[in-house]
């Protein structure tokens, strides 16, 4: 594999709902390693096409290359198996199972066993099972959790579900984590203390994206931005250019209150 390659190579990504165009020519490139943003003013269509890099929408035009492969069907497990992990804006944890089972969840992408295994449970199931469950315990460390591993997810403050959440899907060992304004309600300490948890993970190899409208998260975190406005994009780079970019100040940051 090619390295310097782009992770992610989007050309020309359309998509349509029946006479609504909610993106039009889209093309952007994320290296590996980085933490790429995405803004726009509200409808500007990030969480179009944040579904279309996580699966939950096929492009209706355009090119989609990952890890130098190109997909067609676009479809979650596919790209999940492929190493697009990602979380919601509204969280989406099983509230009445424990902080534990839920990243324990996420690590079963990765293991052998099927159902035979679950049902009759050999040597090899419950060893796998084992490293499973000593994993998630080092995820619930690695993102920050205090609580107790058998704490229910529901249990868990508003900050420690978001990062339960991130645990989840670092558990399937992503080549890209994809986050839908993971700083959303949190406060400004936590804000800080997210911030700090990404370019932790990023540190590992693992590549971020991720959709906020914490405008000053954004632009003191990535390494490179892309702006959506009408669906279509109208800038990619540095976040100090994106910044003082006319077109951006004009559609987006200049007439915001998220700074």
């Amino acid at each position: 594999m090619n390295n310097t390659a782009p992770l992610l190579q989007l050309s020309s990504i359309g998509k349509q709902f029946g006479g609504l165009t909610a993106l039009s020519d889209v093309s952007l490139h994320i290296q590996r390693g980085e933490i790429y943003g995405l803004i726009g003013p509200n409808g500007a269509g990030k969480t179009t096409l944040f579904n279309v890099i996580t699966g939950l929408y096929q492009p209706s035009s355009g090119k989609f290359q990952f890890d130098g492969n190109s997909y067609q069907a676009c479809k979650p497990h596919i790209l999940a198996q492929a190493g697009i992990a990602r979380t919601f804006q509204n969280i989406r944890l099983f509230a009445n199972l424990t902080a534990l089972e839920n990243v324990m969840i996420g690590r079963h992408l990765r293991t052998q066993a099927g159902v035979f295994g679950a049902l009759f449970r050999n040597q090899e199931n419950r060893n796998e099972e084992q490293a499973s469950r000593e994993r998630a315990h080092e995820l619930l460390r690695y993102v920050g959790i205090d609580k107790p591993a058998d704490t229910l997810a529901k249990h868990l403050p508003y900050g420690e579900q978001r990062r339960l959440e991130i645990a989840r899907a670092l558990a399937t060992e992503p080549l890209l984590l994809a986050l839908d304004e993971p700083a959303a309600g949190m406060n400004a300490t936590e804000t800080e203390s997210l911030k700090i948890l990404l370019q932790n993970i990023r540190s590992t190899g693992i590549t971020v994206l991720l959709i906020e409208h914490d405008v000053k998260l954004i632009m003191g975190l990535c390494d490179r931005v892309a702006v959506l406005n009408y669906g279509k994009k109208i800038a990619e780079d540095v976040p100090e250019k994106v910044r003082n970019d006319a077109e951006v100040i004009a559609a987006y940051l200049g007439g915001s209150d998220e700074h």
